[in-house]
Parts: structure tokens; sequence; C-alpha cells
């Protein structure tokens, strides 16, 4: 049981990470129905842009995180701008292909600037650690699974309490009827590429001190994953995105212990075809019919 409860805590930290790149994912999704996974190379770029601020400018945690989620944000809001925009009524297959096109420009654009090594990163938290029974917590995951949940509920509280929230989910329901109100519809979709980027900034550099190393694809898998758990939950749910990121990363760190770490990844396409097979919405997803 003290092992179970371990894994457990552990589970909750990475899937707190995953929750946090999931939720662009999902805001992207509900907003103009892409699937963005340049998303994950958003989050890639947080976590260099901590490290350089750290390593070179001297700067803290605190300091590293802000800047870095507002770098991420203005990224995320001029790959909408530039790649997204023009082709937001293109068909999606077009949409796709651009995503993925993106993905390999950030990812090789960092290359040649950073270099392909892997980066350690530096220290930015206490390693300290107490014991709640039998389990030992580290303030490293106390950290992250705080700050993970505080922007969640800065995140419901914007979406669902504010106008830009409002506007955001009149644009999902009906871009067209939208615009008609009088609601600035490119600048909702730019404040939702800022929102959901912001948010992969965070878990760039919470991933970089979780694991203590960072490199040019380091979004590739975590994005996969992330998008897994955003569909787990419903694409398109805020709520949903959290629990299948929490989801996700319990189901892989059980499988590391009690079976092997070959099979983590595995595990995680195996829930996606299941969920996709038994309720393909997802847990807090809504069947919606369409016209043909």
């Amino acid at each position: 049981m003290t092992a179970f409860l371990q894994q457990l805590v552990n589970g909750l930290s990475l899937g707190s990470i995953y929750a946090l790149i999931a939720l662009g994912y999902t805001m992207v999704y509900g907003i103009i129905k892409l699937i963005n996974f340049a998303h994950g190379d958003v989050y890639m770029l947080g976590a260099y842009c901590a490290f350089l601020i750290t390593t070179y400018c001297g700067l803290g945690f605190i300091p590293a995180l802000f800047i870095s989620m507002i770098f991420c944000g203005v990224v995320g809001v001029l790959i909408e701008r530039i790649a997204y925009k023009p082709l937001r009524h293109a068909t999606r297959i077009t949409a796709l292909i651009t995503a993925i096109g993106v993905s390999y420009v950030l990812e090789y654009a960092t290359q040649y600037i950073m270099g392909s090594e892997v980066r350690t990163y530096p220290k930015l938290l206490t390693s300290a650690s107490f014991h709640l029974g039998p389990v030992t917590i580290t303030m490293q995951q106390v950290y992250i699974f705080v700050i993970t949940v505080i922007l969640m509920v800065v995140l419901q509280f914007i979406v669902q309490k504010t106008k830009m929230g409002r506007a955001m989910r009149a644009v999902s329901v009906d871009e067209d009827a939208a615009r008609l109100m009088g609601i600035d519809v490119d600048k909702t979709i730019s404040f939702t590429f800022l929102l959901g980027s912001a948010l992969a900034g965070v878990a760039g550099v919470l991933v970089g001190i979780y694991y203590n190393s960072i490199n040019p694809l380091m979004g590739m898998t975590p994005g996969l994953k992330a998008f897994i758990a955003a569909v787990f939950g419903g694409i398109g749910s805020i709520p949903g995105a959290m629990i299948g990121g929490l989801f996700i990363g319990i189901a892989e760190t059980m499988v590391t212990a009690y079976g092997s770490s070959l099979y983590k990844d595995a595990i995680v396409y195996i829930i996606l075809i299941l969920i996709l097979i038994l309720k393909p919405a997802g847990l807090l997803g809504k069947n919606v019919r369409e016209k043909v």
C-alpha cells in the first residue's frame, strides 16, 4: 500500500503537467475545432525560455515562470495569426498539416539556435521533502500540484465569469452568430491561443524542474500524451482536460512501477483506443450532431 500511495503522488505530479498542456489543446479545439499539434513545442519553448533567463540572467523561479508564460503566450498568438488565421475556413486536413509543419519549424529552429544536446536544468526549487505517513512528498511535487490547481481555478474564472470568457463560449457555439452580436472573433481566438500557450509555458518550466533536463524534441511525446488526455476527458471541456491529464499521469507511473517502463507510452495509446471505442466523446464531452 505504501508503494501504491507513493506512486499515486508521483502520478499526480506528472499528471498535473499533462493537464496544463491538455488545456491548450482543448481550448483551441473548443473555439475553432483545430488540433494544434504545435502546442507541445510551445511547451518546449517555455522550458528553454526559463532555462535561459535563470542561467544567464540569474532570475529566480517566480520571475522565470511569469516571463515564460508571457513569452509562450506571445508565440501562441503569432502562430495563430501567421499560420492558422489564413486557413481558418480551409479544410480541416489543411489546417492539420499546417499545425504539423509549425511543430517541425519550432523544433528545428530551436535545434539550430540552442543545439541538439540535452541541457541540465538549473536548480530553481528546494529539494527538501517531508513525510505524510509512509509517503514521501518533495517540495517540487507540492509546487507543481499547487501551481496547477491555482491556474485551473483562474482559468475557470476567466472562462465563466469574465466578458472575454463569455465571448470565448459564444464563439465556440457559433462563430457567425457571435460576430453578428458584436463580438470580435479574431481577438477572441487570439486570446484563446494566448491563454493556452501561457499554460503550456508553465508546464515547460515545471517539467524542466521535475526531470532536471530539457532538449529541443522534448515537446513531441508529452504533447501527444496531453492530446490523449484532452480526448480522454472530452476535448473542449476544461475540467475534462484536468481529469484526463491526472488520469494519464497516474496510469503511466503505475505501469512503470508495477510493470515496466517500456510499456509506459503504450498504456497511454491503449487508453486512447479504449476511450474512442467505448465513449468517443470522452468522459465529460457531449455527443454533437452535425448537419450534412
